[in-house]
């Protein structure tokens, strides 16, 4: 059967089959440039863009004048989507691969807020106008110093501004998590709601999170809502899509 893959991706796939057989391991060295123009006469520019692929996908990574060597792959934990939280501005459990007490990573967060209008898509979740004034939070979450998830808050200023709970990490209700938070000032969180998906990463993602950019990115949009079923906060979460699950628990009412 005649081959109609293009050469570069023949070389992609080849190259991971080959770390997943475990020909290639952890922290080989990929062959060089001159070795896979020769095994595949192929181009400079195939070849390079075959790398780009495998580094894309988080088979691999470059380290600047050695070479590009195959990445740990292994899945780090699973991250447990839950809103019973009302302490914590983490919208995930972490439990790493194996369960043991002693392995749980230890978590820290940084994170910034700053008054803005709402973009066209944040005003469509959170039912405001375009240009309304929200409160935007951006959060770095670490465990063990390690980057493990990124996300972005936005609630409207209409709702919180002049309350203690107007900057998530500030005042009397920090860190209380959404539900915490809304509750000090009255506004009952009733549901949330999440969509999954699935992107390339960004450059200023993929500094943050210590992969390339165009690695594959799990998505999580959240959006809570009140007991009027209004919008009171959404956000954006993404975690590396090869390194983390996610897992959620779900209940059935009587």
């Amino acid at each position: 059967m005649r081959e109609t893959r293009p050469m570069y991706q023949r070389i992609a796939d080849d190259l991971r089959r080959r770390i997943d057989e475990g020909t290639l391991v952890v922290g080989a060295r990929i062959p060089s440039r001159s070795e896979l123009k020769r095994v595949y006469r192929a181009s400079d520019q195939t070849v390079d863009r075959a790398v780009r692929v495998l580094k894309a996908a988080g088979y691999a990574s470059g380290q600047f004048g050695k070479g590009v060597f195959v990445s740990d792959r292994v899945p780090m934990g699973v991250l447990v989507r839950t809103t019973d939280a009302r302490d914590s501005p983490l919208s995930a459990r972490i439990s790493v691969a194996g369960g043991r007490l002693a392995d749980q990573p230890a978590l820290a967060w940084e994170a910034v807020s700053t008054t803005t209008v709402a973009p066209p898509g944040i005003a469509e979740r959170l039912a405001v106008g375009q240009g309304d004034r929200v409160m935007c939070t951006q959060y770095a979450y670490l465990a063990d110093r390690r980057p493990l998830q990124l996300a972005t808050s936005w609630e409207p200023l209409a709702l919180t501004e002049g309350t203690d709970v107007a900057y998530p990490e500030r005042g009397p209700h920090a860190r209380r998590g959404v539900r915490g938070r809304f509750a000090a000032i009255g506004i009952r969180i009733a549901r949330a709601r999440e969509v999954v998906a699935s992107r390339p990463a960004t450059s200023p993602e993929a500094e943050a999170l210590g992969c390339v950019p165009g690695q594959c990115l799990t998505a999580v949009e959240r959006t809570h809502y009140d007991e009027d079923d209004r919008p009171v906060e959404t956000s954006d979460t993404v975690v590396l899509g090869d390194r983390w699950r996610l897992e959620y628990a779900i209940t059935f009412a009587d």
